[in-house]
């Protein structure tokens, strides 16, 4: 249980992002030292102007000197923060072509594995039997179409015309004449009628 727990876990951070990771951190601490001298050299011009009112010429030259200085390191602090961040850059860019080279290896692999599967004489096997399929059905066709002469062409038409003509033709007409009706009789085919009339005559 204590081991389930316990075990570490893999971190998934490398030592390129390590390394950018403190490449950032010393940018933003060189841009935090920068903004801190912009600071200085505002209040030291400023406090240089205030000598000069007051008639302290040298001190304000040298507070201005010092100023200088400051401007200068400004400058290189401001050089090492362009080759920081250039320098970030092309390690994030690196990580991204190692990316792109280990997706490229993959795909290799991949393609590798399917061409052993699959050789170029696999493949030209296969393209001669399915050729061969098809040119032998090609000859099946030309021999059956050679062996039936005009009159098989005919007697098969003939019967297809049969066949067609079995399925339009309508039901046959009775042969036999219906019986004529004469006024006053009863038709013959209705010997229910015939039936009830004697029944009355036997009991009139």
């Amino acid at each position: 249980m204590g081991n389930l727990f316990g075990r570490k876990r893999r971190s998934r951070v490398t030592e390129q992002d390590k390394a950018v990771l403190q490449l950032k951190q010393q940018r933003d601490k060189l841009r935090q030292y920068q903004k801190r001298i912009s600071l200085n050299l505002e209040r030291e011009r400023a406090l240089a102007r205030e000598l000069l009112r007051d008639g302290k010429k040298e001190k304000a030259m040298l507070l201005l000197k010092k100023k200088r200085y400051q401007e200068q390191l400004l400058d290189k602090t401001e050089n090492q923060i362009s080759n920081l961040e250039r320098m970030v850059q092309d390690i994030e860019f690196t990580q991204i072509e190692m990316k792109v080279i280990e997706g490229l290896k993959i795909g290799n692999e991949c393609l590798n594995k399917m061409h052993q599967v699959m050789s170029i004489e696999e493949v030209e096997r296969i393209m001669g039997e399915t050729q061969d399929a098809v040119e032998y059905q090609r000859q099946i066709d030309e021999i059956l179409a050679g062996s039936l002469t005009e009159e098989d062409e005919d007697a098969i038409l003939e019967e297809l015309n049969a066949i067609t003509q079995e399925q339009m033709e309508l039901p046959e007409v009775p042969s036999e004449p219906l019986p004529e009706k004469i006024p006053g009789t009863l038709p013959l085919y209705a010997p229910q009628l015939w039936l009830l009339i004697l029944q009355v005559h036997a009991i009139v």
